[in-house]
């Protein structure tokens, strides 16, 4: 814990000298989900509506259960496909409590490994998740992309719960080590995507196109994604080149920056309260490092990320969560 008191007390500092900035970009798109950017309010261009309710009993590789689509919908009691891969949860995790306290393991899977619309929350120490729960209570953690729902939805549900839920939820999440969980892909060009609920969804055939300055996150198994199959990953398409220059950028970039390892470890797998980032999702590295930038997040220890956020372009932020993301967490 001293060792990162000390280079916490060393990045504040930094942070003292550098004048603030408002956002260098408008906000990246894709990182939130979206085909295009705003007006606000406009949906994204290939969005399609959930699949009706079928009564059918439904099923997925490597599990002896079987639901319906309407159970894999039931926000207060989730769907769980495999039971063993995840100690027991607790009540707020697996069903909630109506009306506004939705269950954690139903965005965010029993396993807490999440998607790419969200956030993958198991290993992250219990302070750091405590906290980001307050920080969306009192209003500290929004995102700078206002047309984002569920970061809404997530302040309603911070709001409703309670500390004995909050710190089971904690725990809970912070007993599953963080594991490989998204393969990344330099690429040129990517699959056509659609958007589904926020997330990049390939389209049936052949058809590709440029991937420009994004990353596309994708299901590696869509039909298993779509039933909510907690063993289904992900890939990220990334721009050739972006992690050999997101390795520099994380390293410091020649005073562009902070060396991430400063505060989340050499090896990015976390530090004290500080977070892993290795291995994670880079749409929702992005976002967080954006809506910091931005200033829409702004809770106890975000002053720590002023230093190395400030500076950044949307490419710098897409060429650094592409490294982080391609590390073994």
């Amino acid at each position: 814990m001293l060792r990162f008191q000390t280079a916490a007390a060393v990045v504040v500092a930094a942070a003292a000298t550098w004048p603030s900035l408002a956002a260098a970009d408008d906000p990246p798109f894709w990182a939130y989900g979206f085909a295009g950017p705003p007006p606000l309010g406009t949906p994204a261009t290939g969005s399609v509506a959930p699949p009706p309710d079928d009564p059918a009993p439904l099923s997925v590789p490597g599990s002896t259960a079987t639901f319906t689509r309407a159970q894999l919908r039931d926000l207060f009691d989730v769907a769980d496909w495999h039971p063993g891969d995840h100690p027991p949860m607790p009540e707020v995790v697996a069903k909630g409590r109506r009306p506004d306290v939705r269950a954690c393991a139903y965005c965010h899977y029993p396993n807490g490994k999440g998607r790419p619309e969200n956030a993958g929350i198991s290993g992250l120490p219990p302070a750091y998740f405590a906290q980001q729960i307050e920080d969306f209570r009192n209003g500290s953690r929004m995102s700078a992309d206002t047309r984002k729902g569920n970061t809404k939805l997530m302040v309603a549900i911070a709001q409703g719960m309670t500390a004995e839920e909050v710190r089971a939820a904690a725990e809970y999440f912070a007993s599953m080590p963080w594991s490989p969980w998204i393969r990344v892909v330099e690429a040129a060009d990517v699959p056509r995507t659609r958007i589904a609920g926020g997330m990049f969804i390939p389209l049936d055939g052949p058809e590709r196109e440029p991937i420009g300055d994004r990353i596309i996150e994708v299901p590696e198994a869509p039909a298993r994604t779509d039933l909510r199959d907690p063993r289904a990953s992900f890939v990220a398409y990334v721009p050739p080149g972006s992690i050999a220059r997101g390795e520099a950028l994380a390293g410091g970039g020649n005073g562009t920056t902070v060396a991430c390892g400063v505060c989340h470890g050499a090896d990015l797998k976390g530090m004290g309260p500080v977070p892993g980032i290795a291995g994670r999702s880079p749409s929702y590295l992005v976002r967080q490092m954006y809506d910091m930038q931005a200033g829409t997040r702004k809770g106890l220890w975000t002053d720590l990320m002023k230093p190395v956020v400030q500076r950044l372009t949307n490419d710098d932020m897409l060429a650094i969560a592409a490294y982080a993301a391609s590390r073994t967490p």
